[in-house]
Order: C-alpha cells, then structure tokens, then sequence
C-alpha cells in the first residue's frame, strides 16, 4: 500500500517567499504603463443624486411622477403592517361596516396591500392629505358606496386629526358634514343614488325608482359653488326597477312588469345620468371668471360577490383575495365600468378649454373585483353565530368591511391628487 504523508522537502515554501516580492515589485510598472495608455472610464454620475438633499425614496416619488402610474393593474400581496385604524379608534365607521366590533374571527382579509405592476401605491399619509386639502371642501356625492369611502376616508384622517361632526339631516343621517377645524378643512357626503333628479320607491308608493335623466339632483348641486374636489359613486341603484324621464316624456323602464312602457334596461341610462352631471359640472364651474375652480374624480363601479342567496350561510363566504388570472372582470361589472370610464373621458374633452376645471376616474373596479373576502357578509350584524347557524342569516356582499379593502381607494385618491398637485407646480 502506497501512503501519502507531510513532504520532507521544505524549499518549495521558502522558494515563494523568495519570489513574491519581486514579483509584486515587477507588476507596479506595468500597472503605471497600463493606465497611462489606456485610462480605465470613471462611472457615470447621477447628477440628480450629486446635487439634491432629498432621501432616495423621495426622488423615487418624484421620478415617478413624471410618469403617471397606472394603478388598475396589479397584485394583493400580504402586507404584514395592516390598516391605519380599527373598529375601535374610529367613531365614524357605519354599525353595518363595523365587521370586527361585530365578531368576525378572521383578520386575514386585513393584511394585504395593492401593488400595481409597474410602480408602487405609497401608504396613506393622513398629514399629506390635510396639507394638501387646507382650506378646501370635499364632497361625496351618490349611493352607500359613496358614503362607505367617505367613511373610510375619516377614518384614516382620524389617525391624525379628529373630526368634528357639523351638521346631518335626513333619514340615516345621508347628509353629513364634518370639520376639521385646525386645517379649516371640510368634508361633506350628499346622498344622491342617480346623481340626477330621483324618486325612490318606498313602501307607501310605487315600488320603482322615478328618474329624471335631463336633471341633475339639487340636493347637492345647489352646494357645487362651494366645492374644491367633488367624488362621484352611482351604479348599484340602477339596477333596481324604475322608469325613466327625459324631457316631460318617458322615455323608457327597467323591469316594469304591469306598466305600458317599454324595456331598456339600465346602461343607457347609466350614461345618461353621468352625462348630464358632468356636463352641468363644467356648465357651472368651468365657466366662471373668479379663479376658484373644481376637481371632479369619478370611482368606477365597484363588484359585489355573492356565491349564494343573500339570506344564507355562505352568501360571500371567501377569506383570501383572488390571484391574478383566478378571476376575469367581464358582464356587468365589465360594462358599468367601461360606460364611467367612457363618460369621464368625453368630459375631460369638453372642458379642455377651460383651466380650472379638471376631470378624472377613480378606476377601482378590478382591484376590488379580486377583494371577495372584505365584505361584512354575515358580519353586518353583531354575533350573528353567537346562538349558532341559524336557516336565514342575511349578508351584505357589497359594502366593504372598515377598515377594509376600500381603505386602498383613498390610496389611489391621494395619489391622483398629488399628481395634479406636481403638474401644478410644474405648470407654475
């Protein structure tokens, strides 16, 4: 057997120590010649970064800015620092909403954050959003999702600044107005389900809504002078039967089994009732000479998930948000969606000519569509488990769970409002 062991002969090692100097002593020449015939290129400076102050996130932002983000496409990805706010620390939240006052045991549904595909949605800063709005008037304007966005939008002001509830009227209190003195800011919610001239059907009359598509709803516009940002929320209204005016004819109904009118259904109408809002909007505002103009944003339709009857266990009953591709935006959804978008677009094209006007859309539609699980469901009513499963439980699928995946509205809403914001600046 042939064995290997330590080697005897030790003038290898002291033969390099020899050596590694000269060599290191012949290769300093050459490196001398190498740079002075061929001088290595210094790296490219950035001369934003070389002559500003600002923290590379901020220089993010504003690069970003120059580019408009596009937040309809994107992802839900776990978020593990979760809402600004709970059902404890805000006192604006509706009962309805209210889901974990209200015993639902999951929380899952409150760590998940909108990234969109190409850019980044920074989280709500409620000082950002009262600095900007100092000395102005916000109003929603339309049907519960509406309020629901007002509501959460309190919320998260709240975080930073308490509000102060001024005036309210009308039944369930749909004309609201809070303050928030140290800012002088205000901040109203005009119930208007068309946001044109309505009747709404009741028990004591006829049980279809009257809508009068040539006539905005003066509840709120009478108070359009006062305005500085004006956000417009219709779509699930129309869904209920009504008959349609326009001019002193009718024009037509929706589901009107016993009357001698002729069916066209709702998203002609839909149109209608947007047109005629925007069209008076820049009718009443684009128009004047003082210099005090308005913004007019317009969130797009937001889906609601019923899988079984409204009544019954299991009505909404998903934990988790779709992935991306496990869920299309098509049918009716598709169509409310493209009609607001549409109508906005048309708007922004006749008030071109006028600078102190500006339109846009609040496009929330497929963002809330892969949001199945931040409904109250059952939840809208507290315990409702609490003496078990009963036959009949009834479920809210539409509204959204404060705080909640609507919460990620007021997100994008400061964003395109800091986006004007910077072209402003830029314009000045």
């Amino acid at each position: 057997m042939v064995t290997f062991g330590p080697s005897k002969d030790h003038s290898y090692p002291s033969l390099t120590r020899k050596l590694l100097p000269w060599t290191f002593y012949a290769i300093i020449p050459l490196v001398f010649v190498r740079l002075y015939f061929y001088p290595c290129p210094l790296p490219h400076s950035n001369p934003i970064l070389i002559s500003s102050s600002l923290p590379p996130s901020t220089l993010e932002e504003e690069s970003a800015k120059e580019t408009p983000c596009d937040f309809t496409s994107g992802d839900w990805v776990p978020d593990k620092w979760g809402p600004l706010y709970n059902g404890t620390t805000c006192s604006t939240i509706k009962e309805g909403q209210n889901c974990i006052a209200h015993g639902r045991p999951d929380m899952g549904y409150l760590y998940w954050r909108w990234k969109p595909k190409h850019c980044n949605l920074p989280r709500f800063d409620p000082n950002t959003f009262l600095q900007l709005f100092r000395n102005k008037h916000l109003a929603f304007v339309g049907d519960s999702m509406a309020r629901n966005q007002l509501e959460s939008l309190l919320c998260m002001l709240a975080s930073a600044s308490a509000p102060e509830l001024v005036y309210r009227d009308g039944k369930d209190n749909k004309f609201r107005r809070w303050r928030f003195d140290s800012q002088n800011i205000t901040i109203s919610v005009y119930w208007s389900p068309f946001l044109v001239k309505g009747v709404e059907k009741s028990n004591a009359g006829p049980n279809h809504n009257k809508l009068y598509l040539d006539h905005v709803d003066e509840r709120w516009a009478a108070d359009m002078n006062v305005f500085d940002l004006l956000v417009l929320s219709i779509g699930h209204w129309f869904l209920h039967p009504a008959v349609y005016y326009e001019g002193d004819s009718v024009l037509g109904c929706h589901y009107c089994p016993g009357l001698n009118y002729t069916e066209i259904g709702f998203y002609g109408v839909l149109r209608k009732a947007l047109k005629t809002t925007l069209k008076t909007a820049i009718e009443r505002r684009g128009r004047v000479t003082n210099g005090k103009g308005i913004d007019v944003i317009v969130t797009t339709f937001s889906p609601s998930h019923f899988e079984g009857e409204w009544d019954k266990f299991g009505a909404c009953p998903k934990t988790e948000p779709y992935q991306e591709g496990e869920k299309s935006l098509e049918g009716m959804d598709a169509e409310m969606r493209k009609i607001e978008i549409e109508e906005i677009e048309a708007a922004k094209l006749s008030a071109i000519q006028f600078d102190n006007l500006r339109l846009e859309a609040l496009d929330v539609t497929k963002l809330s569509l892969m949001r199945p699980d931040g409904h109250p469901g059952p939840y809208m009513y507290p315990f409702p488990f609490a003496n078990g499963v009963t036959e009949r439980v009834q479920n809210d699928c539409v509204h959204w769970c404060l705080p909640g995946p609507i919460d990620t509205w007021n997100e994008i809403l400061l964003e395109l409002i800091k986006g004007w914001e910077y072209q402003s600046i830029k314009e000045e």
